[in-house]
């Protein structure tokens, strides 16, 4: 079964540059194709901390927008912390490539918003210091940034490890020829030598109001956990990928008989719902959301367009008989026989179009 893309989405491609190259590089050579321009911008991320008591450190780092002429995105370009294999963690930071440290999330938004990632190491934080009226600390190769009672604000830090290797690839969301699209993108990353890491996901990203319908989300509810596994089966869902989980119990129990959609906010909240499950739906439960999509987060690894289309084309057929008043029924427990089902599922969904 073949089927073009028909909907809004956004992509998400994770890559690794080969050593010696970077997210620049490919920054710069897709600049360079299409007479755009590259912006050096923020990346927000968390990654646990090796300090005692202190849970998670709250980064920033380095990523870059790259524009057409016009000013209209072309794609940015970010790391992504779950990306290390075959990185070497003793190799120091090439010059001018960094991360900002803080704590706490309100912190790190002051931060981004007053620091220029375009800045250096030892001057990024000079524009927060001057809201304190404090001057960072230097100690080593970190520049430590405290209030004038001790506390520390923010650290600086050299990025290393190799951190300026991986990618991933962010589209704007996409309407139509999505295809043509990402071999803008891909093409050159191959001609640089970019591969696809061990680790390696493809994030889709679905407009969200379609799914504000409660029958529409708990389908989706139900698609995500009582498929799980055909659906995986079907994608071939990288097992090496970080961050994935089962959705909560609570919300895939709140999806028995005809939920509402207030019984589904409790029963996401009750499962303590976040972005890091196979599918992310946070959004559709935020007050004011960042992007106001359902991201589908278990394609595997590619630098190939058709082959993510060929994925992405299943997910939004399977969607779409989410979006069907009745109810999405159980799986059958015979792994291929599920299978079957989904094919058939996303063949009814095309008929419908």
């Amino acid at each position: 079964m073949t089927a073009r893309l028909r909907r809004r989405i956004g992509f998400e491609i994770e890559l690794m540059a080969p050593p010696g190259v970077s997210r620049r590089s490919l920054a710069d050579d897709l600049a360079a194709r299409t007479g755009g321009r590259v912006r050096p911008v923020w990346h927000r991320d968390s990654e646990p901390s090796l300090v005692p008591g202190l849970g998670r450190f709250l980064n920033l780092t380095l990523g870059f927008a790259v524009d057409r002429p016009d000013g209209s995105p072309l794609c940015t370009l970010v790391d992504d912390i779950t990306l290390i294999d075959g990185l070497e963690p003793r190799t120091p930071a090439p010059p001018g490539w960094f991360r900002v440290l803080s704590d706490d999330s309100r912190l790190l938004g002051l931060l981004a918003g007053q620091c220029d990632p375009a800045s250096g190491l030892d001057t990024v934080l000079d524009p927060v210091a001057e809201l304190w009226g404090v001057k960072p600390e230097q100690i080593g190769d970190v520049w430590r940034l405290d209030d004038g009672s001790g506390s520390t604000i923010a650290l600086a830090a050299p990025a290393g490890g190799e951190r300026e290797r991986p990618c991933e690839v962010i589209t704007p969301p996409l309407a139509g020829g999505h295809q043509e699209a990402l071999e803008e993108l891909l093409g050159p990353a191959r001609e640089l030598g970019f591969t696809v890491p061990s680790e390696a996901a493809v994030h889709l990203h679905f407009d969200g109001v379609p799914f504000r319908q409660a029958a529409a989300l708990a389908n989706v509810v139900r698609l995500f956990a009582h498929w799980r596994e055909p659906l995986r089966a079907l994608l071939q869902t990288n097992p090496a990928c970080r961050r994935l989980a089962p959705l909560p119990e609570p919300l895939v129990a709140a999806t028995t008989g005809r939920p509402g959609w207030d019984d589904l906010h409790k029963a996401a909240d009750e499962g303590g719902l976040t972005k890091f499950f196979d599918i992310n739906l946070t959004q559709l439960f935020a007050e004011h959301p960042i992007r106001d999509t359902v991201e589908v987060r278990i394609l595997p690894g590619a630098i190939d367009a058709g082959a993510i289309v060929a994925r992405a084309a299943l997910v939004e057929l399977l969607l779409e008989r989410c979006l069907v008043s009745s109810s999405l029924p159980a799986a059958d427990p015979d792994p291929a026989a599920a299978a079957e089902q989904l094919m058939h599922f996303a063949a009814e969904a095309m008929a419908r179009r």
